[in-house]
C-alpha cells in the first residue's frame, strides 16, 4: 500500500503576510530531499501566477484547486511524499477550513507589527487550535536592521503559550524579485539571494526537526 504524503499547509487569516513566499521558497527547498507537490489553494491564485511566469523546472509539481471537497481529500495524492498547501487570507473560508483539517502540519507566517500580530493570534485561536494540528509561527517581513519588532512579537507568542520558530524570515527585495523572474528562492541569483535562501532553509530545519518528533 502507498505511503500517504505529509501535508503542510500555510495559512494565516489575514493577506499580504508572506503566504505565497514562504510556500514557494519551502516547496523550492523541501522538493531538494522529497517529491513534493505544492497546492494553490487560494482563488486570487498567486503561488500559480509565480510559477507560470517561469521558464525553468521547479523542481516539484503544482496544482491550483480551491475546491474544499478536493483539498480534504489530499492524503490520497500517494505519489508524493510532501505536499504543501498556500491558503487564502480569509478565516471564514471553506478551502482553509478543509486544508487545515487534511493537515500534518500548520506554518503561520506573519510580519511582527502589532496589528498583524493580533490578526495571527485570532487565527490561531479560532481556526489552528481546534484543530489540534501541530504548528509554529513564522515572523516574516522583519527589518534586517532591526530586530526590535520581532523581538516583541517573539516574546508575546511565548507568553501566549503560541510555539514559533527562532528563525525569522528577514525583508529583502529579493523574494520580490524571485517572484517577478517566476523562480523559487532557491534557484534566484542576485543581491541578498543567499541571505534570503539561509533564512528559509532554517526554518526548512526547524520544521523536519519538529517532524521527526511527531512522525
Amino acid at each position: 500500500m502507498a505511503r500517504q504524503p505529509k501535508i503542510i499547509v500555510v495559512a494565516n487569516g489575514k493577506g499580504g503576510v508572506g503566504k505565497t513566499t514562504t510556500s514557494m521558497a519551502l516547496a523550492g527547498i523541501l522538493a531538494e530531499h522529497y517529491k513534493v507537490l505544492a497546492v494553490d489553494a487560494d482563488v486570487q491564485g498567486s503561488l500559480s501566477w509565480w510559477v507560470d511566469r517561469g521558464e525553468q523546472k521547479m523542481g516539484f509539481d503544482l496544482v491550483q484547486e480551491t475546491d474544499p471537497l478536493l483539498l480534504g481529500k489530499l492524503k490520497r495524492v500517494d505519489e508524493y511524499e510532501l505536499v504543501v498547501v498556500d491558503t487564502p487570507p480569509a478565516l471564514n473560508s471553506e478551502s482553509l477550513a478543509a486544508a487545515i483539517a487534511a493537515a500534518d502540519y500548520l506554518l503561520l507566517p506573519t510580519p511582527p507589527a502589532p496589528m498583524d500580530l493580533a490578526i495571527l493570534v485570532e487565527t490561531v485561536r479560532r481556526a489552528v487550535v481546534p484543530s489540534g494540528v501541530a504548528h509554529r509561527v513564522l515572523l516574516t517581513r522583519v527589518d534586517p536592521r532591526s530586530w526590535t519588532d520581532a523581538q516583541a512579537a517573539q516574546n508575546t507568542l511565548k507568553e501566549l503559550g503560541i510555539p514559533a520558530c527562532k528563525t525569522v524570515i528577514r525583508a529583502y527585495k529579493a523574494h520580490e524579485r524571485a517572484a517577478l523572474d517566476g523562480v523559487p528562492i532557491v534557484q534566484w541569483r542576485g543581491k541578498h539571494a543567499k541571505e534570503a535562501q539561509l533564512d528559509y532553509r532554517k526554518v526548512a530545519d526547524e520544521m523536519e526537526r519538529d517532524w521527526r518528533k511527531l512522525w
